[in-house]
């Protein structure tokens, strides 16, 4: 089979099999096009590939100045082509199988105080727009969904009294989330307002939690557009994303003693330590405390 071939095998493996995300098989299909491009350009054969062929393409990623995480996530991608095609049979070995990944030294996310997230919280107006957009940062910060999560969410996901939401995460794997009093009421009171307005403008009746004005989907990359209008309005001087919001809610659990566990499941990690990196926000933000107020702190 020729190698991308075997790149759309995979990638068809990987969705229909392992129920990988969309945002995850784009990820994989431009870091195995880099892999194509490297074995296209010099014209070797990706079955037969030498140990020098491999600190080649390492070399390359390199000299691209990619983050050490991008690096690990493009090996981790060719590493998986690899795997799968050893496992059946299209190649007898995997060249790539003693590469380790690079120490990326990951950096903790970026999060808002508790005084940040309501000033945030309290710039949307009372229009439709504004019922709706208080409602998505509500919940947002509530549940520490994913964005994609909360863009996927339909009215029937909505529980009874509205305490909790359903969610399907990655994978297709589902959980339950809960939302505080403040979220229910936001919520609450943009539901009466999409009803009317969808009534008002002769909409047909859609599943979608959050709509647009033209009363279709609210998607992503709307959700992204939202956050970023009100961060302009709030003099915040952070770089916040809409995922920003998902790694407030971690960290002020853990803060206030949450257990790591229980955040872990609430978050949809398949793996508690994705779910330390918070442990250690915390643990920055107790040393930054100590040098600033600790007589000796600084020395």
């Amino acid at each position: 089979m020729m190698l991308h071939e075997v790149i759309s095998d995979y990638i068809n493996y990987l969705e229909s099999v392992r129920g990988l995300s969309a945002h995850s098989i784009r990820a994989y299909r431009t870091d195995l096009a880099r892999f194509e491009g490297f074995i296209t350009e010099g014209a070797s054969n990706w079955r037969q590939l030498k140990p020098a062929d491999v600190r080649a393409f390492v070399g390359g990623l390199h000299r691209e100045n990619l983050s050490g995480s991008s690096i690990n996530r493009a090996l981790s991608a060719v590493k998986g082509l690899y795997h799968y095609a050893v496992q059946f049979e299209i190649t007898g070995a995997d060249p790539f199988e003693h590469i380790k990944s690079r120490s990326s030294g990951r950096n903790l996310p970026q999060v808002l105080s508790g005084s940040e997230v309501e000033t945030l919280l309290s710039l949307p107006d009372d229009t439709f727009n504004g019922a709706r957009d208080r409602a998505l940062l509500e919940l947002l910060y509530s549940t520490g969904c994913r964005v994609a999560e909360i863009s996927a969410m339909d009215i029937q996901d909505v529980q009874q009294g509205k305490k909790s939401i359903r969610v399907l995460g990655k994978g297709n794997k589902e959980r339950y989330v809960y939302i505080g009093r403040p979220a229910r009421a936001a919520l609450s009171y943009y539901l009466d307002m999409r009803g009317h307005y969808l009534k008002e403008n002769s909409l047909a009746e859609i599943t979608a939690l959050f709509i647009n004005l033209k009363g279709t989907r609210l998607t992503s990359r709307g959700i992204a557009l939202i956050i970023n209008k009100y961060m302009q309005r709030s003099g915040i001087s952070k770089k916040v994303s809409p995922h920003t919001f998902r790694h407030s809610f971690a960290t002020h659990l853990l803060d206030k003693g949450a257990d790591i566990r229980m955040v872990q499941e609430m978050l949809g990690h398949s793996s508690v330590s994705t779910t330390q990196i918070y442990t250690h926000v915390g643990l920055e933000k107790l040393k930054k405390v100590y040098r600033e107020a600790h007589p000796h702190g600084k020395r």
